[in-house]
């Protein structure tokens, strides 16, 4: 069992393709093949199961991934204690979304980008559960979420904050003048939303829904800028983040509705269990611990 061989089978355990890990190692496919086979042999057993085009880890390749990055980490550790400090530099792939990218991440990136100019932060636009399939698969190195559930099958996460959501319209919208606003009230006007698998408005859906024989109907829009400047039209109610509309409830041109969404959701940042945590990944998890917690209202 050599060295390379755990590199070159931790990337292929992690993307779960020949092509892509070889892509990624900028190997030839033929190299990354002959080295797993390699590796099968001198351990006699296999460590990964051929279904047509696609692999996936056996019981014994399970076992191995966790002491591969065991393995793995120990001589980042060594090489970076023999080769002494050195800059932090190299690309961190970040899976997000519009409201944190826009409202939650600019102190982070500005730190980054002034204090760790050689690291490369790579943002990706991703619904949550893409980000958790991302992650797991290693596309992703770090993820933002924003969902009720705190637990993921297979990722480690951290709750940076609550994010207090708002249901508003503009000020001249029937609605905006009623002392208390009823769930029966909001099915009957236009809604303004972004895509399915966003979680906070799939759990409004939920709610206007629910006991009802149609599915509520949505209007969606591309983006939060989008969603926004409909509402100020006239066209609908929306439910957002309450940062995102906060300078527009400042200017008078939104008001929020009183009704109290019956649920939550917290910010989390996830990355995939077990996996070798880079002093630059390090950094990167930190730094948004203290951040983003520090521009958070309190909970």
């Amino acid at each position: 069992m050599e060295f390379q061989q755990l590199v070159t089978f931790q990337r292929v355990a992690t993307v779960l393709s020949f092509t892509r890990a070889a892509a990624d190692l900028n190997y030839a496919q033929s190299s990354v093949t002959n080295q797993i086979r390699n590796l099968e042999a001198s351990l006699q057993t296999e460590l990964f199961d051929r279904l047509g085009s696609k692999i996936q880890l056996t019981d014994a390749g399970q076992r191995l991934l966790l002491h591969a990055e065991r393995l793995l980490a120990l001589a980042d550790e060594a090489r970076a204690d023999v080769a002494g400090p050195a800059e932090p530099s190299g690309t961190l792939t970040i899976g997000t979304m519009e409201s944190i990218t826009s409202y939650r991440l600019p102190p982070l990136l500005e730190l980054f980008h002034y204090r760790y100019p050689a690291v490369h932060l790579a943002l990706r636009p991703s619904l949550c559960a893409d980000t958790c399939r991302a992650l797991r698969q290693g596309t992703f190195d770090v993820g933002f979420l924003m969902e009720p559930d705190t637990g993921h099958a297979g990722l480690d996460s951290v709750v940076l904050s609550k994010e207090r959501l708002v249901l508003v319209a503009a000020p001249s919208f029937p609605l905006a003048s009623a002392p208390t606003v009823t769930i029966e009230a909001l099915r009957k006007v236009p809604v303004l939303a972004t895509e399915s698998g966003c979680s906070y408005r799939d759990l409004f859906e939920i709610e206007l829904t629910a006991e009802q024989l149609t599915p509520a109907s949505f209007l969606e829009f591309g983006t939060i800028e989008a969603i926004k400047r409909g509402v100020i039209a006239g066209l609908g109610v929306s439910l957002l983040p309450e940062i995102t509309v906060a300078d527009e409830i400042a200017s008078g041109s939104l008001t929020v509705l009183p009704w109290t969404p019956p649920f939550e959701v917290v910010i989390q940042l996830a990355w995939r269990r077990g996996k070798r945590l880079s002093r630059e990944l390090q950094l990167f998890i930190d730094q948004t611990i203290r951040l983003v917690r520090e521009e958070s209202p309190a909970s």
